[in-house]
């Protein structure tokens, strides 16, 4: 396998959608009128939009020919008729942001968990990922899980806020277990049927999401 400069540039522009679970998390708690509102709405107006260009792209030429033309560096071969991962990201940061509105820390990690722990396992799986599994790779996989950790450790505590519903510190078993959910459900493809599969952008925070939810409700 090898990592092109294109894969690269995409994995850097989708650390930007680091800002829709930051949002989600912060932008509620800012002291003006309805500010629990902006991040929902936000969210939404992105979606809608990205959705009205994927439609109008595989139905007029002329506007998949100007998409090609500033994104298409950035696309994989199947995204050309396709919908693009970055849609589906931004509808799992909607879901997770009306699914956990009560539980807006678990938005804000396992959006945080995904974004980046793809992005590792993209890179580290392209460069010198070896094993294959599937059209992914063990070590792309044991460097997200890797890095989901890390994330636990060493930055969501320092993150005001997040932690305090869990008492300010990380739980291990909960930690544990988000990771490896984040792990193996980018790894494995979410197949209903034989000819249906749930793109992992969408399905994993969500999936993630609940089973966090879950951990937290027994053990905290």
């Amino acid at each position: 396998m090898a990592l092109r400069k294109e894969e690269i540039a995409r994995k850097l522009l989708h650390l930007f959608a680091l800002l829709m679970p930051l949002g989600i998390f912060y932008i509620p708690s800012m002291a003006f009128p309805n500010s629990w509102m902006v991040p929902i709405s936000v969210l939404g107006f992105l979606l809608g939009g990205s959705v009205l260009v994927e439609s109008l792209r595989f139905r007029i030429p002329t506007v998949q020919k100007y998409f090609i033309m500033f994104f298409g560096h950035m696309l994989r071969t199947e995204e050309n008729k396709q919908t693009t991962g970055s849609t589906y990201v931004i509808a799992a940061a909607l879901i997770c942001s009306l699914l956990f509105y009560h539980h807006k820390h678990i938005a804000f990690m396992v959006l945080s968990l995904f974004i980046l722990g793809d992005a590792v396992a993209a890179i580290v799986g392209l460069s010198i990922g070896r094993i294959k599994i599937g059209k992914k790779s063990l070590e792309g996989s044991a460097a997200c899980f890797l890095l989901c950790m890390i994330l636990f450790y060493t930055v969501f505590p320092h993150m005001p806020g997040v932690l305090e519903p869990w008492g300010g510190r990380v739980i291990f078993i909960i930690a544990l277990i988000s990771s490896l959910s984040i792990t193996i459900f980018e790894l494995i493809p979410l197949k209903i049927s034989s000819k249906i599969t749930i793109n992992d952008n969408l399905a994993v925070p969500v999936i993630t999401g609940g089973i966090m939810l879950l951990l937290e409700t027994v053990m905290v």
